[in-house]
């Protein structure tokens, strides 16, 4: 799995005015939760940018003061006129206790369904798990091969080892549907049936 390395400086002056400082230095604050302790700590935007500006899962091994955490992109604020990243929020991830993510689906396989002229409709890019670290992966694969026209594949049809996956069971994530085309075939074909 990718990892992302940020260094970090700790924070020692917290509020509106050490945040802003902090900000002008196009730097951005961040802070780590879920281990022993909490840190705050900045960082340069540039360093943040591969683990925000991705749609890839990875891991972040952030070294703050010597010590070194590894963690998951938990939560991001942007500045709302300027679209600038202004706070992130890390999950530090602990052997033994269990942290829930959002894993990307790759779809893997040419669907029966396409090869007969429908169209593959992909409606979910990633589901929330909850999971040990040591399961984490970059993506949940999910074969598609066997999807046929007006078919569905649903959360519940996702296979994953020591993963619990949190959506609902019945969400369609991805379908097979009928072209225009191939509705003007059957439509055709069902009419010169009737004329025998």
């Amino acid at each position: 799995m990718k990892t992302v390395t940020i260094e970090g400086q700790l924070r020692t002056e917290f509020g509106k005015k050490a945040t802003r400082q902090i900000r002008s230095q196009e730097k951005v604050p961040a802070v780590i939760y879920g281990g022993a302790e909490e840190v705050n700590f900045a960082a340069s935007q540039k360093a943040f940018k591969p683990l925000v500006y991705t749609p890839e899962f990875q891991i972040a091994e952030v070294n703050v003061n010597g010590k070194t955490y590894k963690c998951i992109l938990k939560d991001l604020q942007f500045d709302k006129v300027t679209d600038t990243l202004i706070h992130i929020d890390l999950l530090e991830l602990v052997d033994g206790k269990k942290v829930i993510a959002n894993l990307p689906l790759k779809y893997t396989g040419n669907a029966i369904g396409v090869k007969e002229g429908g169209k593959l409709i992909l409606k979910m890019k990633s589901v929330k798990v909850k999971t040990y670290p040591k399961y984490l992966k970059e993506n949940i694969e999910v074969d598609i091969t066997d999807l046929n026209i007006n078919g569905n594949l649903r959360v519940e049809d996702i296979k994953a080892d020591n993963i619990e996956i949190m959506n609902s069971p019945r969400i369609p994530i991805a379908s097979i549907v009928m072209t225009r085309q191939l509705k003007q075939d059957e439509a055709a074909a069902a009419k010169d049936e009737k004329k025998k």
